[in-house]
């Protein structure tokens, strides 16, 4: 008698029915799937800039520059000097603006640090300048 020899072969027909499977519900629900949103905050955009603010420039180095309400321009070494100058303008109108204009070429961090010493001075209305010049 002849012996017969084992075949060592693996059978994928059902591994291939079953990705067709799995392949046809992914294909049926994907379109079903609600995409998930996400609801940012919001702000203010105006029109136009406020009839009296003092601005404050972020130089491409990180250096400062406060502008008076005439517009004129004053250099200041740190944050610390931003800060008593501002002081001193405050002091003169409470409810004055203050405009923080970045270069496009400086840091993020310098104008947020800027952004937050001018809230913590308690100006009641701070804004982002965008678009000068």
């Amino acid at each position: 008698m002849r012996q017969r020899r084992l075949k060592a072969e693996i059978n994928v027909v059902p591994y291939i029915d079953v990705m067709l499977v799995l392949l046809v519900i992914f294909m049926v629900t994907t379109p079903m799937m609600t995409t998930g949103s996400v609801d940012l905050p919001t702000t203010g955009a105006a029109s136009q800039k406020p009839a009296k603010y003092v601005k404050v420039e972020v130089q491409a180095d990180g250096s400062l520059a406060v502008f008076n309400v005439s517009g004129k321009e004053t250099k200041v070494k740190g944050v610390r000097e931003m800060k008593e100058q501002l002081s001193s303008l405050k002091e003169g109108d409470e409810e004055i603006a203050v405009l923080v204009a970045g270069d496009k070429e400086t840091q993020f961090k310098n104008v947020i640090e800027v952004l937050d010493e001018v809230k913590r001075l308690g100006f009641a209305k701070v804004g982002l300048e965008t678009g000068s010049k």
